[in-house]
């Protein structure tokens, strides 16, 4: 057995997609420790700059003394919700998710990967289908493995063949559900959401939109591309996570009351797993309150992103994309990972994406740009990347 892991790791090396972990250190803005060496970090999702800002984080601890201060900072839950997990502070931040997005209900989960894998399963089952978006995330195309309804792959943000497969599948199943990001993390481009709402009105299917990449940053207050469409009271299951621009851990979908309770009752990753420790449902609900009065921050990332985007196509670098997730398509494995380390040299910390995250032949560099960047800090970086693409 031993033998056989040995082979496959020897293949994942030979072939430049061995990973390995990457510890970071003295996290201050967006600029990390990593080896001994300092870095401004291009692959984090911290993308409106708060898991380093210390100034928000002695705001959020200024209340460490008073007599309530385990209810607010401890660090273990220690049950389920459905046991002795559950706290006052999460129906508070239920409530103010409510309130935001206009919703009936909101739920929480530990995080987007609980939510993804938890709620589809529990909600789908024998004679119901499952339509998701080709890149759609893995723990997306987790949760259809675990759920007992059928599932189908529709071309990526193609639409027309979406509507083939509802045509077609309409009266074959009880329940559909239409499953798709609004930013998608490894091209950063942006679902046609009002044309996913047309098409789950026409064939009567349920829609589930993961904006995980997408709260905190667009929209007037922050609450994702549903908000900037317009069409937040369409999506049956909004799913958003704190895991990226809220710089925290944990997950949240908005849907009806029904939907809620039938979650609270059936959903696994949910009913199965200790609660998030008091100190990270207090954060999330802090920094939640802080985020939707953030427009100069999101304004200030869509610039500076838009830029560098600009400056990549002038340099002949192949880009897409219409976000602050910016990619540099290089292809080869190994030359994404020399590249990469050229990179690292300069002072930039990349780290080369390569499949199975992404399809064969493309991997690339996933620049993550987040609002506390400036652009004296990215102003020659597309450069720096087409010298050493013309030196390899």
């Amino acid at each position: 057995m031993s033998i056989e892991y040995d082979e496959s790791l020897e293949h994942l090396r030979s072939s430049g997609r061995f990973r390995e972990l990457r510890p970071l250190a003295d996290r201050k803005g967006c600029r990390v420790t990593y080896r001994d060496k300092r870095y401004l970090n291009l692959t984090s999702n911290d993308y409106l700059g708060l898991a380093g800002n210390t100034r928000i984080l002695r705001q959020f601890y200024g209340a460490i003394g008073r007599d309530d201060f385990i209810d607010m900072y401890g660090l273990g839950a220690a049950s389920s919700r459905l046991l002795t997990g559950d706290i006052p502070a999460a129906h508070r931040l239920e409530e103010e998710l409510m309130q935001a997005y206009g919703r009936p209900a909101a739920l929480l989960f530990n995080s987007g990967y609980h939510a993804n894998i938890g709620i589809l399963p529990a909600l789908l089952g024998k004679g119901d289908l499952i339509v998701s978006d080709k890149l759609n995330h893995a723990s997306i195309h987790d949760g259809m493995q675990l759920s007992r309804a059928e599932h189908r792959r529709y071309r990526h943000c193609d639409y027309d063949h979406l509507q083939e497969i509802l045509e077609e599948s309409r009266e074959k199943y009880g329940r559909i559900v239409v499953v798709s990001e609004s930013v998608f993390s490894m091209d950063g481009d942006v679902a046609d959401l009002p044309r996913l709402v047309a098409l789950k009105r026409q064939y009567g299917a349920m829609l589930y939109v993961d904006e995980a990449h997408a709260v905190g940053l667009y929209g007037d207050r922050g609450l994702g591309k549903a908000e900037e469409f317009g069409v937040i009271g369409e999506i049956d299951l909004l799913v958003g996570t704190f895991g990226k621009a809220y710089a925290s851990v944990g997950a949240f979908v908005l849907c009806n009351g029904d939907i809620r309770d039938y979650l609270i009752n059936h959903s696994r990753s949910l009913i199965f797993t200790t609660a998030l420790p008091p100190v990270v449902t207090h954060w999330n609900l802090f920094i939640f309150r802080l985020i939707l009065q953030m427009g100069e921050e999101r304004q200030h990332l869509a610039a500076i992103s838009e830029k560098l985007r600009r400056s990549l196509v002038e340099n002949d670098l192949k880009t897409c994309g219409s976000t602050n997730i910016v990619p540099v398509m290089i292809g080869d494995n190994q030359r994404s990972v020399d590249l990469a380390a050229a990179m690292q040299n300069e002072g930039y910390l990349i780290f080369p994406v390569r499949p199975p995250t992404v399809p064969e032949g493309t991997s690339r560099f996933r620049l993550s740009l987040t609002a506390d960047m400036l652009w004296q800090d990215l102003d020659t970086l597309a450069g720096r990347i087409r010298a050493h693409m013309d030196n390899r």
